[in-house]
């Protein structure tokens, strides 16, 4: 399975690092274009200097990790699509390029299924998205998920509870299903 993944879900640390330590294990092949790219290191400049040099630092072991994960749009392919915002049209495009099966994104609005359906992509919150692949390999995913939320732990200097972790990751379902209680 291949997911593109937006911006708005590589933006935040701990999402990223779950996203892609779980296709690390092969779960499903992780996609992006520069511009998205591009859109992830802009974004990282409401947190002050220096946010979007370390972002850029990140964005390259990213891309050196993963050569295969950026794709190409081929020119003309953004003028015949259409979506409610034009300025996610070419999300969409490298969908298409890359041979998705489906766009992981927060931005449901900007989105909508049915157009999406169109091309043969789904779209899916993360949390959805993740919550498939733990169904599919609980033990993986859970192991993936953990080795990020002791990462965080260790970076903080503090407790990281792990469905309080994955709430302000943007995936709450998931953290009741993994840490129910």
């Amino acid at each position: 399975m291949k997911a593109l993944l937006d911006a708005c879900v590589l933006y935040p640390t701990v999402l990223r690092q779950i996203l892609i330590g779980v296709a690390a294990e092969g779960l499903y092949r992780p996609l992006w274009s520069a511009r998205i790219l591009e859109e992830w290191a802009r974004a990282t400049v409401k947190l002050g200097p220096g946010a979007e040099a370390l972002a850029r630092g990140e964005i390259a072991a990213l891309a050196a990790a993963w050569p295969g994960a950026a794709v190409a749009v081929p020119a003309g392919l953004e003028a015949r699509l259409w979506l409610p915002d034009a300025n996610d049209i070419h999300v969409l495009a490298a969908a298409i390029a890359g041979g998705a099966d489906r766009i992981i994104t927060f931005n449901a609005a900007d989105f909508p299924r049915h157009l999406l359906a169109e091309e043969g992509i789904l779209r899916q919150d993360p949390d959805a998205f993740l919550r498939e692949l733990w169904q599919a390999a609980p033990a993986r995913v859970a192991a993936r998920i953990e080795a990020v939320r002791a990462e965080a732990e260790r970076l903080s200097g503090t407790a990281q509870p792990l469905r309080a972790l994955l709430k302000r990751a943007g995936l709450p379902r998931l953290g009741k299903a993994l840490a129910p209680g």
